[in-house]
């Protein structure tokens, strides 16, 4: 089954980026998924394939507002 990534989802990954930082916001959706990583800026554009296997957690913008209140 397809993960539905939306634009400004924020996912947690296995594998940490060099930099330390687990934490990876969606920047461009389609066969392939383009991420930046929270703590350094840094951009990759990865497979939707390779980012469903490496992906720990998502978590959209709605949820993150619905929690809040």
């Amino acid at each position: 089954m397809v993960t539905p990534f939306a634009l400004g989802d924020t996912l947690t990954l296995r594998k940490a980026h060099p930099c330390g930082g687990h934490a990876w916001r969606v920047e461009r959706v389609g066969a392939d998924i383009g991420i930046r990583c929270l703590t350094c800026q840094h951009y990759v554009l990865v497979s939707r394939r390779t980012l469903e296997r490496g992906l720990k957690k998502r978590e959209s913008p709605a949820d993150r507002s619905s929690t809040s209140a």
